[in-house]
């Protein structure tokens, strides 16, 4: 008796009847192509998501910096890149965060410099081989966004050996980033004050940071394309190379004064210690507030005190360098006195007293000509008011 079974099975015979057995291999035969199609397509709809991911993730990005770039201040630089200075502006360089990130080997703890109440400095290196700071604001608001596009905008302008130099910025991230020269040996006021950091300055050097501080306060007051008043000249805000050569930094608080103004009324800026006193009661802002602040400055280089130390019974270095008689240090007498007595008349609480940073400038080059002069010993001499 002839039996049939279904398509693909094999029929077996057995006594009185049959049975069907299935076949694998023609079941296996049908589901590798099956199995296959299935495969391919689960990899299809995984690279497809995969791709939709990454698409969605660029645009998340993309809209993100866009809204990063005008939080930080990207449509007022804009503006200013179209002013009269928009070619100053245009030779800065706005760096790609992934850049930065890996100039700094992603802002690692090991590349920091220093910290700040307002941000960190990381070491890195650009694209191109320079040695860079990177300084990343901590946290961003309005008003720090006015100061950092301020800064950019009045660095942009100024190109003077003793003031740092300020390559580019990024505005595509949270917080904005500034990218400046690397000046590789610390701030004057860590030479001056910390103890695990002695100072080894000489004499020699002392004198010339305080004329190149003037010489570079001088250029910004007279000889910029306008007058800038920087308002945070302080120890901490001088950075020295190698060579103790000085370099001016951080201008957020600075001001640009076109040339028909003497004065600026702003909100009182400054530091504790370095403000003057009649800029503070006035709030009229002039170039003679950071002659002050340069006295200040030039009392620490004389004496290593601190601006502001609980040891004098919290009168600030200012008010006892005024009543101190003289100042021992390793220099000539005649110099040191010459030195002291220019830094008390920079210290008069009445600005129209003090002389301009231009005259500073002349005085302090004066005395380390006078000084270079084998045998000579001719006193050095303020000409000015008392």
């Amino acid at each position: 008796m002839k039996h049939k079974c279904p398509i693909g099975n094999v029929c077996v015979n057995t006594e009185g009847g049959h049975f069907c057995w299935p076949n694998y291999r023609h079941h296996i035969a049908l589901l590798i192509p099956l199995g296959t199609g299935l495969a391919v397509a689960i990899l299809i709809f995984v690279a497809m998501g995969v791709w939709v991911w990454r698409k969605l993730k660029n645009i998340k990005e993309r809209k993100m910096k866009q809204i990063f770039f005008k939080r930080n201040g990207g449509l007022l630089l804009q503006q200013q890149i179209s002013s009269y200075a928009a070619r100053l502006l245009l030779e800065l360089t706005l760096f790609k965060i992934e850049e930065l990130e890996k100039a700094t080997d992603k802002f690692s703890e090991n590349r920091i410099l220093g910290k700040g109440g307002l941000g960190t400095v990381y070491k890195g290196m650009s694209s191109d081989g320079r040695i860079v700071a990177v300084k990343k604001a901590n946290i961003i608001d309005v008003s720090q966004v006015a100061q950092f596009i301020n800064e950019v905008f009045i660095l942009a302008q100024i190109n003077h050996r003793n003031i740092v130099k300020l390559f580019g910025c990024c505005l595509e991230t949270e917080v904005p980033l500034h990218v400046y020269e690397y000046v590789s040996n610390g701030t004057l006021s860590n030479h001056l004050h910390d103890k695990s950091n002695i100072s080894t300055i000489s004499w020699e050097n002392r004198l010339r940071i305080a004329a190149e501080i003037a010489g570079a306060l001088a250029y910004l007051h007279s000889s910029a394309t306008t007058a800038i008043f920087h308002r945070d000249i302080k120890s901490s805000n001088i950075l020295l190379d190698q060579n103790y050569k000085a370099v001016i930094s951080d201008f957020g608080l600075s001001r640009s004064v076109s040339i028909d103004k003497t004065h600026l009324t702003t909100l009182v800026g400054g530091t504790f210690g370095y403000l003057d006193p009649e800029y503070f009661q006035s709030g009229q802002l002039n170039d003679k507030s950071d002659v002050y602040a340069f006295g200040v400055v030039l009392a620490e280089i004389l004496t290593g005190q601190k601006a502001i130390s609980s040891g004098r019974d919290d009168m600030g270095l200012a008010s006892w360098f005024r009543l101190a008689e003289a100042v021992v240090l390793e220099g000539k007498e005649e110099e040191i006195f010459a030195v002291a007595k220019l830094a008390k008349i920079c210290l008069k609480i009445n600005a129209r007293k003090r002389p301009t940073m231009k005259e500073v400038a002349a005085e302090l080059d004066q005395l380390r000509k006078t000084k270079e002069i084998p045998g000579h010993q001719e006193s050095f001499a303020w000409s000015g008011p008392m």
